[in-house]
């Protein structure tokens, strides 16, 4: 992974002349004044762990696991919105961890906890890297150093049970490779959210990760029968039935605790048949609201696509479904929709009855498979803006049916309260019978702070989200970004829930300090 942007250095690029003409032209984006700073420049702080905290580490885990060389700190500073890349751009480490410990079992993980407790060490889980919500830098306040807990170690597939359709791994397993692992059965998790190539298991289970085909193979969270989960107080082990009655379902207090109330140390996940055959094709609708209703009825009435994703026309004209051929889109608002698995083709037509009658105009596989190409590229796009000088972000939330129209203008609303005249995309990304989310792409010439001027906007939006009846994050997660805003919206009594499990698994506060927790 790219330690200053996305992904394989190798697919960076740079934005053809037009675009930037374009971005000139429509947006005022200069390009920067200064040149991104190198690895080997980034400012990180000293070590401020002591020797003999260091040794302790080594003897829990083996020394050539605790790594504190300046290329290993850097390359698990922060994760990967915008604000943190554009803070490493700029050569700023300030949240470095002090050390990387790799351990590579759950007991080792389990007397780490206990270590750093004791000696009052904060712990950053650290899975593929991939957080935007700010959700990998701990804050250092009372603590003697900070570690990022590198879970590449625990990288195996520990039991498949095809009877049951589980499938149990340790949490450092890369999305990519489980796909692999388990293709070798004829099976899939069928979970491919735009991280997909570098994000964890463990990492989608703590931040309730939702794939692209969640329309037909659920959410993450949907998918974990079973958990293993490393705490300072001691050790959960979850999941004993696919359902139960035996009082709250602790796993879900770890699915989306973003590494604060424990470390997730195993997963035992629901898999599907690999699918025999994929369509994914396009159709065009006048206007959002007209796509909204369309897909709303696949939603409620069926039958469901495995991808179902509405564009709006801003987003359909710059043509960000397909980020391999950005300025090429259409006019009217695009969905994709996609069919995975058995009867195909008469899923795909009973669906297309549906989209037809709600006014779409079919347009054939093309698009479908443009987006099935381009999926997992939009990151990259976005490194190549920003080094031209654009601020690009993205934001997202969820809502009832009834009220996503107030929420999709309340959030363009404050985007151009805050930035002036930014360009703003949406797409409904995911849908349910009750309501879907709306996800979010800013573009904003950059100011002499972009990372404040970012900050600013994302204050405005996260108000007027929680203003509007909507939920802070739909995947995305917590993490520092979304905190305060994340108060407001559970309300005291649920920052008191959140507190009480958070001193009961976590006396020392060590874990994640500063995430999640209001």
């Amino acid at each position: 992974m790219l330690w200053s942007g996305w992904g394989d250095p190798a697919k960076a690029r740079e934005l053809p002349e037009e675009i930037r003409v374009l971005l000139h032209d429509l947006l005022g984006v200069r390009a920067p004044q200064a040149p991104a700073a190198a690895l080997e420049s980034v400012r990180v702080p000293p070590v401020a762990l002591s020797g003999a905290h260091l040794d302790a580490l080594g003897r829990a885990v083996g020394p050539e696991h605790v790594l504190t060389s300046h290329e290993a700190r850097v390359r698990h500073t922060r994760g990967k919105s915008t604000p943190d890349l554009l803070r490493m751009r700029a050569g700023d480490g300030s949240d470095a961890p002090d050390a990387v410990v790799l351990p590579g079992s759950h007991d080792e993980v389990a007397e780490l906890l206990r270590l750093c407790s004791a000696e009052r060490v904060a712990v950053v889980p650290f899975g593929g890297g991939t957080s935007v919500v700010g959700g990998l830098a701990a804050s250092r306040e009372g603590f003697a150093g900070v570690v990022a807990l590198d879970l590449s170690r625990l990288d195996r597939l520990l039991a498949v049970d095809e009877e049951s359709m589980l499938a149990t791994f340790e949490p450092g397993v890369r999305a990519p490779e489980a796909e692999r692992l388990l293709a070798a059965r004829g099976l899939t998790l069928g979970h491919f959210p735009q991280s997909f190539e570098y994000a964890s298991l463990g990492g989608f289970a703590a931040a309730r990760s939702s794939g692209q085909a969640s329309a037909g193979y659920g959410r993450f969270d949907d998918m974990v029968m079973g958990l293993t989960v490393a705490t300072p107080a001691g050790t959960l082990d979850l999941g004993r039935a696919p359902r139960s009655a035996a009082g709250p379902d602790l796993r879900q207090l770890v699915l989306g605790s973003e590494g604060a109330f424990g470390v997730i140390t195993a997963l035992r996940l629901r898999v599907r048949r690999a699918p025999a055959e994929r369509v994914y094709e396009g159709w065009r609708f006048a206007s959002f609201a007209e796509g909204t209703a369309a897909v709303r009825a696949l939603a409620q009435e069926g039958p469901l696509p495995t991808v179902l994703r509405l564009s709006d026309e801003t987003e359909t004209m710059i043509g960000l479904a397909r980020p391999d051929a950005i300025g090429q889109g259409g006019s009217g608002c695009l969905v994709i929709s996609g069919y995975e698995g058995d009867a195909v083709a008469e899923r795909r037509a009973a669906a297309s009855a549906v989209l037809r009658r709600a006014g779409g105009e079919p347009l054939g596989t093309g698009p479908g498979q443009a987006w099935e190409h381009g999926r997992f590229s939009a990151p990259y796009l976005r490194d190549s803006l920003l080094a031209a000088g654009a601020t690009v972000e993205t934001l997202e939330t969820a809502g009832f049916w009834s009220n996503l129209p107030r929420l999709y203008d309340a959030v363009r609303l404050a985007l151009l309260g805050a930035l002036g005249s930014p360009l703003v995309m949406c797409h409904v990304s995911h849908v349910y019978e009750t309501g879907a989310s709306l996800y979010f792409t800013v573009v904003t010439p950059q100011e002499g702070d972009p990372v404040e001027q970012w900050e600013r906007a994302k204050r405005q939006v996260s108000a007027a989200v929680v203003e509007a009846g909507g939920t802070v994050s739909h995947h995305h997660g917590v993490g520092r970004d979304h905190r305060e805003a994340y108060a407001r919206e559970i309300g005291p009594a649920g920052v008191g829930v959140l507190r009480a499990v958070k001193a009961g698994l976590d006396p020392a506060g060590v874990l994640n300090p500063g995430v999640l927790i209001p």
